[in-house]
């Protein structure tokens, strides 16, 4: 189910120029602006391996954050009209330098129902090839981390261990390898 990214009920309380802090009743939550989706990859390599990213997120007071590669849709000037597969495409050669040799949709999610409309269309990638450094571009920050999937919970488990933030998508990596 696409979720409308116009919901115009409310009072407007704020807005920046990627989001919009609107209220109804009680009720607060952030809308996403000037975008059309978020998309978020699953890729795996031939070799058994997920492919994941590690970046600073100032709303953590810029702590380190363990997650699957993502990105806005439409967020680039003259391309609003990018379709989510190609967003999809282009982050993950973007954040990890690997282009995806198949990518199929699997899932639109809510990233947070209790605070935002926004929901992200999730990928799974498959015979990937590296093309790129990866990294992000210039305002970004990124390490990208390539981890056995035979070692996975292992490696989760350690990283909890040192206190390292991860996204709750990551904590999906085995479902979507399976699928």
């Amino acid at each position: 189910m696409k979720v409308s990214k116009d919901n115009a009920d409310g009072e407007v309380l704020g807005c920046g120029k990627w989001l919009r802090l609107r209220k109804v009743g009680k009720w607060e939550w952030v809308q996403r602006v000037n975008t059309t989706g978020v998309a978020g990859i699953y890729a795996f390599t031939d070799d058994d391996e997920v492919v994941l990213v590690e970046q600073p997120r100032p709303p953590l007071g810029n702590a380190r954050v363990l997650e699957i590669p993502a990105g806005l849709v439409g967020d680039i000037v003259g391309q609003e009209d990018e379709a989510v597969d190609l967003a999809a495409k282009r982050e993950l050669i973007e954040e990890t330098g690997y282009e995806a040799g198949e990518l199929r949709e699997v899932v639109e999610v809510p990233s947070a129902p209790g605070i935002t409309e926004e929901t992200i269309s999730l990928y799974v990638a498959r015979g990937l090839t590296k093309v790129g450094p990866g990294g992000g571009d210039e305002s970004e920050d990124i390490e990208v981390i390539l981890v056995p999937m035979s070692e996975f919970q292992e490696f989760i488990e350690g990283r909890i261990r040192q206190g390292t933030l991860i996204d709750p998508k990551v904590f999906a990596v085995p479902v979507f390898y399976n699928l």
